[in-house]
């Protein structure tokens, strides 16, 4: 198989290839490090590449046996490999725990090759770091690929491999899928064990799961990455049946509900507006019933709620220097984050109190905003690609508000833990990504799988490639 074939498949298309014994897994992964030889260099998506990686072990019957997969350098450890989070500060750290989320992958035949490229830990919407330096998108060398699960979106847009672990606390997931025009879901709170050791990570706000190509791949890993383990504190039902059965049922017809953004905030532009309008129209077409409805929540409790979580979650974050024996200053921490850092160790107790009862309101708001409806249509970010340098130098509360301007319709389903899903359905006049958000009820990635199916089946996107791509580099 040559590079630009291996390419172009999804990672169920290569799966099917070895079982029927066309090709090997230990020569998908000699592809998977070729095109990474072509192509990292352009875009700096992979931070390590596995020296061992034909010698990787996974499943040879799972529904992804052979396939290549590369892991975000955060959340699930493989224990004895490094994760540094994109810090200087955790440089050559080496987790003792193995995840449930890696376990579950290689079961299901993925062959875990190595690490992606992230900001510092998470916190920002965009792809550079100090530690892993500037990801750049396939789709235009000089935009972010979004963030903050950007070295995964990148690697997979372009062709390296066909699927990636990621992972979504404020929208991680679904803003590099938008900007790199791929698959992007956000499970329900519970539905993807974080465990042994990270069941609640971001105060039950952060999931794990993967970007990928094509809603079959998205189907296939939900069901091998989805169920509980023991000492998960959010447990929710099982599915009725197994995702990739969802492919073939038909959908019911749904009340479609389309929130507006708060007034005096940013509204997108026009490519987004139309991309929105176009799904609106498609999903009527199909027989669905379209209403606008007012701004979810209040944007200034919202966005004060966000800025809370992230201040506390930095102000713990001398447990891990000491473990490691490392201060936290300007040599350990970006600046952004030593800010946030600082800003947190000032804070009250009673703070913490504040910004959870502020959490609670807003799943309480969104819970009776939009009980009567079955899904709820977003654009995904109210911006395409930026450039990299455009937040360089805003301070770490000016940096969130500016995300949170082009991102508001992303982290309040991370506090609700409702699924939601960006598409890659449109593109703008300049042939850049734009994705469509759907979100479900809490639960039900069953009717997401579907009516992703039936948009995917409307809008075909599985024949765009950026122009830096596996086997055509350019």
């Amino acid at each position: 198989m040559k590079l630009h074939e291996y390419a172009r498949y999804d990672a169920t298309g290569l799966a099917g290839l070895v079982r029927k014994r066309d090709i090997t897994a230990v020569e998908l992964v000699r592809l998977a490090r070729e095109a990474h030889d072509q192509i990292n260099p352009a875009i700096n998506g992979v931070i390590e590449f596995y020296d061992d990686a034909e010698t990787v072990t996974g499943s040879d019957t799972g529904p992804f046996c052979g396939v290549p997969f590369l892991r975000k350098d955060t959340g699930p450890s493989e224990a004895g490999r490094l994760q540094e989070q994109g810090s200087r500060l955790l440089q050559g750290h080496r987790p003792a725990v193995e995840s449930y989320f890696m376990e579950r992958a290689r079961s299901g035949g993925l062959r875990i090759l190595g690490r992606t490229t992230m900001p510092e830990f998470g916190t920002r919407g965009s792809s550079e770091s100090l530690a892993c330096g500037i990801t750049r998108n396939p789709w235009n060398l000089d935009l972010t690929a979004g963030g903050s699960s950007s070295g995964s979106a990148a690697v997979v847009a372009a062709g390296v491999v066909p699927i990636a672990h990621a992972s979504d606390g404020a929208g991680s997931i679904r803003i590099p899928a938008s900007l790199c025009g791929l698959v992007g879901l956000n499970p329900s709170r519970g539905r993807i064990s974080g465990g042994p050791n990270k069941q609640d990570a971001g105060y039950g706000n952060v999931r794990d799961f993967v970007v990928c190509r094509s809603v079959r791949d998205m189907a296939a890993a939900l069901d091998v990455l989805h169920g509980p383990q023991p000492g998960d504190p959010f447990v929710i039902a099982s599915p009725e049946r197994p995702y990739v059965e969802e492919l073939e049922q038909p959908s019911n017809r749904l009340r479609v509900g389309m929130p507006t953004s708060p007034p005096g905030t940013a509204m997108g532009d026009p490519d987004i507006r139309g991309a929105v309008e176009k799904t609106a129209k498609l999903l009527e077409s199909m027989g669905h019933l379209i209403e606008e409805i007012p701004p979810l929540v209040d944007f200034a409790e919202y966005g004060k709620v966000l800025a809370g979580m992230a201040h506390m979650r930095f102000s713990s974050l001398d447990r891990t220097a000491r473990a490691l024996g490392r201060d936290i200053n300007e040599e350990t921490l970006e600046p952004h984050n030593l800010e946030l850092y600082h800003v947190g160790k000032q804070l009250p107790l009673a703070y913490a109190q504040e910004i959870f009862e502020g959490a609670r309101k807003i799943r309480s708001e969104v819970g009776e905003a939009t009980k009567d409806f079955d899904i709820l249509l977003t654009p995904t970010m109210l911006a395409k690609a930026l450039p990299h340098d455009r937040y360089r130098k805003l301070t770490g509360d000016e940096l969130m508000d500016a995300e949170l301007e082009i991102e508001q319709h992303l982290a309040i389903f991370n506090i609700t833990g409702q699924p939601s899903v960006s598409l890659p359905l449109f593109q703008s006049v300049n042939e850049l990504p734009i994705g469509i958000q759907i979100v479900g009820r809490f639960g039900d990635e069953a009717t997401l799988v579907r009516i992703a199916r039936d948009l995917e089946r409307a809008v075909p996107w599985s024949t765009r490639r950026p122009p830096v791509f596996a086997g055509y580099a350019g």
